[in-house]
């Protein structure tokens, strides 16, 4: 039997109750809608019809201005000049091209920062940030907090009742910044007091009793130097955790003000870069929802084979899509690369088809629109060589800009599929959550305990098995709801509260199956170690105990051993001991606790735990230890190869190919293929149809 596939979009705690569903700003009916950055301020006013007209017959159906343009929107304290944004708005309009409407505090003018300086961020080592980037003021700044609200009050007076205006974007590609000035370092006193409410609760959990650390008084306390060894670490989490709350509080301020003045049908969001150390993504409580920004190709993945630096890591818009859908009611792709890049390592051309292959990725995973940096290649500047959609003429399309189009007429062609496909229930039935929780990415790397150690590596090991297991995955967090996981993967969750463990253990005990990787529940959500045995309060949950872990250096990799098969590892081993009903799935070899389990499997009311100690250097023995637990529970999988990837998405079938090797696709009975063939060669793609 195969069951309808409905997307129910849910507001995930974080967001404000007021917050707009997400059928009140985009069309089901349409599927996903595709815009393009323009820069009118860059370009001749005489061209900008041309532009946005050729704009519109490539079919976007959206456009993005005023991003960076605060030195034209107030080019003096005080005085706004909207007649030239007026003027491009209305050209937009006038060939039916929504606007989304940024606020420009990633580039403040050079007068605000020439007469108040001290907005311009601090660093660690005394050097100041200057005029002529972006991202160079603080968003620690009291007066720059202050002023930017002005401006972004006159621009939301100004289009916050304008219909041609869809939706707002604050910042860009904001990010959690250290900042030694004097406002940020009153703020994050202010942030700790408001926190611990008194200096006894502060030094309890940052154990300052360790080396003579104790504080008498909030105003003692500075903000950490990062570069000096042995510094309080529990100082150093707090102050990241103050400096991503700075962020998404700074966003949150910007979106009051604009909504203050704007219609309730126009929406206010950012731009994230996916960043699995960060709290801001998830963290505001007043944008109406989460999107991002992804490239590519840029010279800093590998891909699969000798080219696939030219189609990219395979996993990148899937976590990302898979980490943002969750969090947000809905996402959107703010920047989606469209070919070549100036700004990378090495900026190689992408491999044809590979922009159009981005574009269904995106797609796939739920995205309600994607745009693009930008419409046209900029012939000055920081990012000269950037392709666009067409070239530096403003007429020739670039050969991702043709993939583009080529997406956006195959999104019409899918328009006009009224009626839902169906979706196999073994889809449906093999759902999974990864519980993630960027503060442990945080406390893991500021103590890794092993240089080779890689958090995100770690997690993209059971990422990557599930994907190729053609699972349908959620990072969720832990005051999301479990129950509708029949498995969930716990990987290196180090800080871990008892009531998480509760809750964990009340989830398998009625039913759920939990993998559980090394590093997890070592400490509490305090970042302390348990005063008790290593790790002891998990030891019910995972039917045993950890007796200790071990570090191998790099070269001198040693072996786990499961099912006569041998996998090496390096980075981290917990060391297993087993009650007596717990059954051992793999054991360490080659070393004094030879024989030793490493993998165990035990049942716990109704439920499952798998507890996976070991990190394998190559991901195959997370891959073999779920493949396992999925065959013992009766869950169907694919085995898909490394680089394919298969999501269903408003009951479409979409398969896509990132390795450097053919794959043939075997489609579902009464599958009608409406795009590309069985056979994908690297970067195609195939869309289907389930018939009813």
């Amino acid at each position: 039997m195969q069951k309808v596939y409905l997307i129910i979009l849910t507001i995930i705690i974080g967001f404000s109750s007021n917050a707009q569903k997400s059928k009140e700003f985009f069309s089901t009916k349409d599927l996903t809608s595709v815009g393009a950055y323009y820069y009118p301020e860059h370009w001749d006013e005489s061209q900008w019809d041309r532009d946005l007209k050729k704009m519109a017959e490539m079919g976007f159906e959206f456009t993005h201005f005023a991003e960076f343009a605060w030195a034209q929107l107030e080019p003096q304290e005080g005085v706004y000049d909207f007649e030239w944004l007026d003027k491009a708005v209305a050209i937009a309009d006038k060939y039916h091209l929504k606007v989304i409407m940024c606020t420009s505090t990633a580039t403040p003018p050079v007068w605000l920062v020439r007469k108040h300086p001290d907005v311009l961020i601090l660093h660690e080592d005394g050097t100041t940030d200057d005029h002529g980037s972006r991202q160079h003021a603080s968003f620690s700044n009291n007066y720059y907090r202050e002023y930017s609200l002005k401006m972004i009050a006159e621009l939301a007076k100004h289009y916050g009742n304008d219909d041609r205006i869809i939706g707002w974007q604050v910042d860009n590609e904001p990010r959690g910044t250290q900042d030694y000035g004097k406002d940020a370092q009153q703020r994050f006193r202010n942030w700790l007091k408001n926190k611990y409410q008194n200096i006894d609760a502060l030094n309890k959990s940052w154990g300052t009793n360790f080396w003579s650390g104790t504080y008498s008084d909030f105003s003692e306390i500075n903000i950490p130097q990062y570069s000096q060894w042995g510094m309080n670490l529990y100082q150093k989490l707090d102050h990241s955790r103050f400096v991503d709350e700075e962020t998404a509080s700074f966003l949150d301020d910007q979106a009051v003000m604009i909504k203050k003045y704007a219609k309730a049908d126009q929406w206010v969001t950012t731009n994230y870069i996916p960043m699995y150390d960060s709290r801001c993504i998830g963290g505001n409580k007043e944008l109406d929802f989460i999107s991002y920004t992804r490239y590519m190709v840029y010279g800093d993945h590998k891909g699969i084979g000798r080219k696939g630096y030219r189609v990219g890591e395979y996993s990148r818009i899937s976590m990302s899509n898979d980490y943002f859908r969750p969090l947000t009611p809905i996402y959107g792709v703010m920047e989606l690369q469209p070919g070549q890049v100036n700004w990378g390592s090495i900026n190689s051309q992408p491999l044809p088809g590979a922009v159009h292959l981005w574009l269904w990725h995106v797609f796939a995973g739920g995205s309600q629109f994607t745009c693009t940096y930008r419409f046209r290649a900029p012939i000055y500047g920081y990012e000269q060589y950037h392709y666009g959609i067409v070239g530096p003429d403003g007429v020739t399309p670039t050969s991702g800009g043709l993939e583009y189009q080529q997406f956006i007429e195959e999104i019409k062609t899918l328009r006009k599929k009224a009626s839902l496909g169906l979706v196999p229930d073994e889809y449906l039935n093999r759902k999974t959550a990864i519980l993630y929780d960027p503060d442990n990415t945080v406390a893991i790397n500021q103590n890794k305990q092993n240089q080779v150690w890689n958090t995100e590596q770690h997690v993209l090991k059971y990422y990557k098995a599930l994907k190729s297991f053609g699972a349908p995955v959620d990072f969720i967090r832990a005051n999301m709801d479990f129950n509708d996981y029949p498995v969930i993967v716990v990987p290196a969750y180090q800080q871990m509260s008892l009531a998480l463990i509760a809750k964990l253990t009340d989830y398998v005990k009625k039913g759920g199956n939990l993998v559980m990787s090394c590093r997890t529940g070592h400490q509490d959500e305090h970042g302390h170690l348990w005063e008790a045995k290593h790790a002891q309060p998990i030891y019910e949950l995972i039917g045993g105990e950890i007796e200790f872990y071990d570090l191998l250096r790099p070269y001198a990799s040693d072996t786990v051993v499961m099912d006569d098969n041998q996998y090496a590892w390096t980075s981290w081993g917990d060391v297993l001991k087993p009650n007596t009903n717990t059954k051992v799935w793999a054991k360490y070899s080659g070393d004094f606790y030879a024989g030793k389990p490493s993998v165990t499997y035990s049942e716990l009311g109704k439920g499952t735990v798998t507890y996976v100690g070991a990190d394998s250097n190559e991901g195959d023995l997370e891959y073999d230890v779920l493949q396992k637990l999925y065959g013992k529970l009766n869950i169907g999988i694919e085995n898909y190869p490394k680089g394919v990837t298969v999501e269903y998405r408003d009951g479409f079938g979409i398969a896509m190919n990132y390795s450097h090797k053919p794959y043939t696709m075997e489609l579902p009975a009464k599958a009608e293929v409406l795009f590309g063939t069985k056979v994908l060669s690297t970067a195609d793609v195939l869309v289907w149809k389930i018939i009813k």
